[in-house]
């Protein structure tokens, strides 16, 4: 069973290490601590990464369980099996992140919400805090994911 799904864990386990090294550089440079008005940006270019990934998944679908040649339906459906091994990896992603790599994360971003007048403290506390990251963090994996899946599986088909 584990055999034919070997592809999508192995590059949804890839996409998720890739999210944990990208929140370690994210700490590294600021983005959680001093810098995190440019966190939102920042976080963003993280988008480049994650296609890119896709893109190799898909290819390599193409490559080792196609034999070189991939219709649109079985590319997206490789992008959804990645799409459903990253979001169930995410809460525990989402808890490496804000247990291990940036504990003081969502303090400074409550704080910053607050000091730049985009929330109140009430609103901050409930939006910034682990329980709503795994929540969103599952949600928009599966959202982006869908979308992402369907956009690179039409550009890794064969013609």
């Amino acid at each position: 069973m584990l055999q034919r799904y070997a592809i999508e864990l192995k590059w949804g386990l890839v996409f998720s290490l890739s999210m944990v090294a990208w929140m370690i550089i994210e700490r590294l440079l600021g983005f959680h601590g001093p810098r995190i008005e440019q966190h939102a940006f920042f976080t963003m270019i993280f988008s480049l990464i994650a296609v890119a990934v896709y893109v190799l998944a898909l290819q390599d679908a193409r490559k080792r369980r196609f034999e070189g040649s991939m219709s649109y339906v079985q590319g997206l459906s490789t992008g959804l099996g990645v799409t459903i091994v990253v979001a169930i990896l995410s809460p525990l992603v989402q808890l490496i992140i804000h247990r291990v790599i940036s504990p003081d994360f969502f303090g400074t971003m409550q704080s910053h919400a607050v000091a730049t007048q985009k929330m109140t403290a009430e609103a901050a506390a409930a939006y910034f805090n682990l329980a709503a990251y795994m929540q969103q963090s599952f949600v928009f994996a599966l959202i982006m994911g869908l979308i992402t899946s369907a956009i690179v599986a039409f550009f890794t088909r064969s013609k």
